[in-house]
């Protein structure tokens, strides 16, 4: 039972929207009532009633060590003393522009900032201003954040006129938002026809995330790449999620592309609340008080943030690191996929790095439509026996689970054997 999650969620409802501070937590798409954290360590998290989960979720991916790793820790309480926030420059800042520029080589410059929405929001400024344009690109099913100019869905045409996918967005923004589907090489170059040297930028999850994990087909983010640069659109990959995470160079790394303007967040703020967002120095170079973009934050460069953010890159450059982590990652989806199997269950694992999703489906899921057609009410299903045996997957068909440092071989074992019983009783009941 959860008894203290029920009572906090009942206190929540007459003082949040939905009573939570961001939608996905609610567990809408999976049914039942949300859970309350109390704490994490290691791979694992307890709720405050006290049961014990293994953590897939791990924040949404910053939590690329774990749960209060000993050394960020340490770092931080160091730091702590010193002074929470101080709205001027400090030293870490410094160093920590330093650490994505080695990592990014695309990134000459790099501004630092609170959240990926605020990142994203930027980027799109800089780019506008530098390009005299005023349309940007974006693909289905990528999400950068709830800024006004990408809460937008498509019509049913190529490159057609976007719609406001959220009340409040104004239609004069929305129409200046071009959508086409990810991974779809015929719409991407129909949509540089039609709006020949009219867009500002084209922005992109390079390892879509938010509507689960789907990786470039070959050739799609190189085809992004040449036709951007042919028409003086800026190329914005948006690494939030994938930066230090599917790669230390994030995507662009991964797939050789260097874009224009790159955003960050998530790892390199090491579980707490960061953005960052660079590119050229001709660019960049825009952005007040170099140039005449403007954009500002009391908290950017936060310096327990950065802190943290700089002792989790540390560890992560540490030989091995990535090798064990994607090993680590691929026994688990391939184990997934062999249980699924062994139940007659479809499913379909689609894993880049140490990020994945388990999709309810036949078919190869290559782009939004195809992530829409999984069962997302097997999903649910899926959800809550996992749950019921110990095991935390987002709580939505459409997300991204991640893998930790922290996560081990006991903890990939104990995982397939409750995926095991629960599949078995998904073909049971399907039966």
């Amino acid at each position: 039972m959860h008894n203290k999650s029920q009572e906090l969620f009942r206190r929540a409802l007459g003082l949040m929207p939905g009573g939570v501070n961001s939608p996905v937590r609610a567990f809408r798409a999976v049914g039942g009532e949300p859970l309350f954290m109390a704490s994490g360590k290691g791979c694992r998290i307890t709720d405050v009633d006290g049961a014990s989960y293994i953590d897939y979720v791990l924040s949404w991916g910053p939590l690329i060590l774990g749960h209060c790793h000993p050394e960020v820790v340490e770092a931080v309480a160091r730091a702590l003393p010193s002074g929470t926030s101080f709205g001027a420059s400090t030293a870490a800042e410094v160093e920590l522009a330093e650490r994505i520029r080695e990592a990014f080589p695309s990134v000459e410059r790099v501004r630092l900032v609170n959240s990926g929405t605020e990142a994203t929001m930027a980027a799109l400024r800089v780019a506008r201003a530098a390009t005299g344009r005023e349309k940007i690109l974006k693909f289905e099913g990528c999400y950068h954040g709830h800024a006004d100019s990408l809460l937008v869905k498509a019509g049913s045409g190529v490159a057609t006129l976007g719609l406001p996918d959220s009340p409040g967005v104004p239609r004069a923004l929305a129409e200046l938002t071009i959508t086409v589907p990810f991974n779809d090489l015929a719409a991407l170059e129909d949509a540089f026809r039609i709006h020949r040297h009219q867009l500002a930028a084209a922005i992109v999850e390079p390892v879509v995330g938010n509507a689960g994990c789907i990786p470039p087909r070959v050739g799609f983010l190189e085809t992004l790449r040449a036709l951007t640069a042919q028409q003086g659109t800026a190329l914005i990959f948006d690494e939030v999620m994938t930066g230090f995470r599917v790669a230390w160079g994030g995507a662009q790394q991964l797939y050789s592309i260097q874009p224009d303007l790159t955003t960050l967040g998530k790892v390199i703020g090491g579980g707490l609340p960061v953005g960052a967002y660079g590119g050229k120095a001709g660019l960049m170079d825009q952005v007040a008080p170099a140039g005449p973009v403007y954009q500002a934050g009391t908290l950017s460069g936060n310096p327990l943030a950065v802190t943290a953010g700089l002792k989790t890159l540390e560890i992560i450059r540490r030989p091995g690191f990535y090798e064990r982590l994607n090993a680590l990652t691929e026994k688990l989806t391939v184990g997934l996929q062999a249980e699924a199997a062994r139940c007659h269950v479809p499913l379909v694992v689609n894993r880049v790095g140490s990020m994945f999703t388990a999709f309810f489906t036949r078919e190869p899921v290559t782009d939004y439509s195809s992530a829409q057609k999984a069962d997302a009410a097997c999903f649910a299903k899926y959800f809550r026996g996992m749950l019921e045996r110990g095991v935390y997957f987002p709580p939505s068909q459409f997300e991204a689970a991640f893998l930790s440092s922290a996560h081990g071989e006991d903890e990939v074992t104990e995982t397939l054997r409750a995926a095991r019983d629960v599949l078995a009783a998904l073909s049971s009941a399907a039966l």
